[in-house]
C-alpha cells in the first residue's frame, strides 16, 4: 500500500461521512430540535435567568 491509496481511501472516507451529515441534517428526524435550537436567541431569557438574577438581589 502507497501513500496515494491511503490519500484516496481517506478522500472517499471523508466524502461518505460528508454525505452522511448532510443527509441526516436535512432529515425530517431532527427538524424540530433546529427548529427550537433557531428560535433561542429571540428568547427573552427570563425562565434562564430569572432564579439567578433575584438570588442576587
Amino acid at each position: 500500500m502507497d501513500i496515494n491509496t491511503l490519500r484516496v481511501a481517506v478522500t472517499v472516507i471523508s466524502f461518505v461521512t460528508f454525505i452522511g451529515i448532510f443527509l441526516w441534517a436535512y432529515s425530517s428526524g431532527p427538524r424540530k430540535g433546529f427548529a427550537e435550537a433557531a428560535q433561542l436567541p429571540f428568547l427573552d431569557g427570563e425562565s434562564e435567568q430569572g432564579s439567578d438574577a433575584e438570588g442576587r438581589r
